[in-house]
């Protein structure tokens, strides 16, 4: 899965010049929580979150009047608060690079470019949203947990396995135990078509320990 296939295209941006207020009022409005920022000739200069822009106005304790924070605020524009140095993406690159460099940089969404064009953007709600379909979340079925060998071969055997009981597999992830010396992945399956009895009997030979079986 690529990064276009899960971004927002043709996100809403801001220039340098739009006030904080402006800036503030249109996440509000379109209920996001950041803004890529193009300069007049369409380039990306920077970004702008919603966290940069709360903590560019005063403090609750400050001693100016509500009139005088007002005109402080309409003279600060996006520029003075953004952050120029911005992290991208390419749209035809791997959703988990995304992932990665997100997690990496610590922030919660990418511009996703297309050469020096921006044509979207991506978000940990996307990622959260694509993670909720790989494991088969809004799909009924029997959901096992297990650990399983990390040989060559053993998904390919789990896989014939539940088809060979008339099961079909709508939900995967696995992930590797933390201690090399056990050389085993936890593994995830949501199965439909299979009864959770049946699902159960059938993965036991093919998988070194089932943790957890539930229905949904």
């Amino acid at each position: 899965m690529l990064v276009r296939e899960r971004m927002t295209p043709n996100p809403i941006t801001v220039s340098p010049t739009t006030s904080v207020n402006d800036a503030l009022r249109l996440m509000r409005e379109k209920k996001i929580k950041r803004l890529p920022v193009l300069d007049n000739r369409g380039q990306l200069v920077g970004i702008v979150s919603e966290k940069d822009l709360l903590y560019a106005s005063p403090s609750p304790a400050t001693s100016l009047n509500v009139w005088e924070i007002h005109e402080l605020l309409g003279k600060l524009v996006v520029e003075k608060v953004m952050t120029p140095r911005v992290i991208t993406v390419a749209e035809d690159q791997p959703l988990e690079d995304a992932a990665r460099m997100m997690d990496d940089g610590k922030i919660g969404g990418l511009p996703v470019m297309r050469g020096k064009t921006l044509v979207g953007i991506i978000t940990e709600s996307d990622l959260f949203k694509a993670f909720l379909q790989f494991l088969g979340g809004r799909r009924p079925g029997v959901r096992v947990t297990a650990y399983i060998s990390n040989t060559k071969g053993t998904l390919a055997k789990i896989a014939q396995a539940i088809f060979d009981a008339g099961g079909d597999i709508v939900g995967l992830a696995f992930s590797e135990d933390p201690d090399p010396k056990k050389q085993q992945w936890e593994i995830a399956i949501k199965v439909q078509g299979v009864p959770q009895a049946k699902l159960v009997e059938t993965l036991r030979p093919v998988v070194r320990e089932i943790i957890d079986v539930r229905g949904s």
